[in-house]
């Protein structure tokens, strides 16, 4: 059995966003600035909370990053909504590294908790999306938890994230 790649740089990331890393019609990460990952830690069918796959991976923040120039002035954080994008982008390019076909669509979050928040003197986030299930059948969907942590300490949690694959009609 091939061993896949189970780490990505920046570089390798992008060819995700340019469509390129999967082929055609299948998963496909966002351009930058909405590409919510600078590294792919680890990403594997085994292990995670729930013993069924995970993935991690890195975000450096700088005071350069585009969203605190605007969220909010003078009370620079960053949104949680991008933090959650991060998680859907991960269980996208989760589905995709499994080798299964179709774009990929956020579809729902369950419950989303909010402990802290990434300012401009954060240095590095780190996600985590660990697997409950994927279904491979007429439905391609990848169901998961996930977590933020800014240097460290947790500042958001997902539950229950879900993300399809949809071929063209």
């Amino acid at each position: 059995m091939e061993q896949r790649q189970s780490s990505f740089t920046y570089e390798e990331i992008l060819t995700c966003s340019r469509g390129e890393m999967f082929g055609p019609g299948n998963p496909q990460l966002p351009l930058p600035p909405m590409l919510m990952l600078d590294r792919i830690t680890e990403v594997s069918e085994d292990g995670g909370e729930h013993g069924k796959g995970h993935i991690r991976a890195e975000y450096d923040i700088t005071a350069e990053r585009w969203f605190f120039d605007c969220h909010f002035a003078g009370d620079p954080v960053m949104p949680g909504c991008l933090g959650l994008d991060a998680l859907w982008q991960m269980t996208g390019f989760y589905l995709g590294w499994l080798g299964l076909e179709g774009k990929g669509r956020a579809i729902s979050v369950g419950d989303i908790r909010f402990a802290g928040q990434i300012t401009p003197e954060t240095k590095l986030v780190e996600f985590g999306v660990d697997f409950k299930r994927v279904m491979k059948g007429r439905l391609i969907l990848g169901i998961g938890d996930g977590w933020v942590k800014a240097d460290g300490e947790t500042v958001f949690t997902a539950k229950d994230l879900r993300v399809g694959l949809f071929k063209d009609q």
